[in-house]
């Protein structure tokens, strides 16, 4: 197993920090016991023992912060990591063939050759306008900063790429560009381009968020469907200084997903009530008066005359 600086020196912190835990508590028990020991030369050692107890966490806890903000910027100052330069492609030129001319009257119409095999110049990488205008940092980042070739891998084991490769069969997985680094400032901003077939397809830029040295890495995870075959490249910035740029290829195509269909929801059919026939109103006859009959007066008895008694 490897051991960097960066590693050791935390492994130190960690081991720092115990060391103080673990002092502060004996130093408070052996106080706490020797005040309890009714003979005094006993209870002074005792007490004795537990400040020295505390004394030693005390220069532990402040040894750990000095291992933890000083000791590594130190180290790199001495033993700057190695960073191998990246490899300018030379033009390289293609002896054309030339054509022994035949004893012939007719003349032969020689082809010129519509793409050439002769390396053309690669532009210098630049960083978008759009992608610098996202820049949060306010620290002027180090000219002299150097990164080491790109190597690409779908993991890392204590900084360092396992079973690094140029080509990768589709399906791609999570794929990390790792790389070590010297002299960045902590706070300076640096950026990281995507590139398949000269298209920007993802970038990250943020403020350094490392140490002054050491081994980093930019990573993407797009969902499967978006490695599609082709180039890549990967750019590394550090504000708008170009630094490093390495490429890989991804042949095959990707695995595309499957639709997931969404239910919908069907219409229930209502019940349609049909029209009853109402019934028609006749026509109801208006009623007539009919006269009641009035009594008729009975003629009154007339009285005749009684006879007149004679005498």
């Amino acid at each position: 197993m490897k051991l960097d600086v960066h590693a050791a020196v935390q492994t130190a912190f960690v081991l720092a920090l115990i060391g103080f835990v673990l002092g502060i508590w004996l130093g408070v028990r052996a106080i706490r016991e020797g005040r309890r020991i009714p003979f005094f030369r006993l209870r002074r050692q005792r007490v004795l023992g537990g400040w020295r107890s505390i004394s030693f966490s005390i220069f532990l806890g402040v040894f750990a912060i000095v291992l933890q903000r000083y000791t590594e910027p130190a180290v790199y100052r001495f033993f700057p990591p190695t960073a191998m330069p990246s490899r300018t492609p030379t033009i390289t030129l293609t002896p054309t063939i030339t054509l022994t001319p035949t004893i012939t009257l007719t003349p032969t119409i020689t082809h010129t050759p519509a793409i050439s095999d002769t390396p053309t110049l690669t532009p210098t990488p630049f960083l978008p306008p759009a992608i610098e205008a996202r820049f949060q940092s306010t620290v002027t980042p180090n000219p002299d900063a150097v990164f080491s070739p790109l190597k690409f891998a779908y993991r890392i084991q204590d900084g360092q790429a396992l079973n690094p490769a140029t080509v990768f069969q589709n399906p791609v997985r999570h794929l990390y560009a790792v790389f070590s680094y010297d002299k960045m400032l902590p706070g300076a901003q640096w950026t990281a381009l995507w590139y398949w077939d000269g298209k920007l397809v993802h970038f990250e830029t943020k403020p350094w968020d490392g140490a002054v040295g050491g081994y980093g890495y930019a990573d993407w995870n797009p969902p499967l469907e978006e490695w599609l075959p082709g180039s890549y490249s990967v750019q590394i910035f550090v504000g708008l200084d170009w630094k490093v740029v390495g490429g890989f290829v991804v042949q095959g195509e990707p695995p595309t997903s499957t639709p997931t269909l969404t239910p919908s929801l069907s219409p229930t059919p209502t019940l349609t009530r049909t029209p009853s026939l109402t019934p028609t109103s006749s026509r109801t006859p208006t009623p007539t008066w009919t006269p009641i009959p009035s009594k008729t007066p009975r003629p009154t008895d007339t009285r005749w005359p009684s006879q007149t008694p004679t005498k």
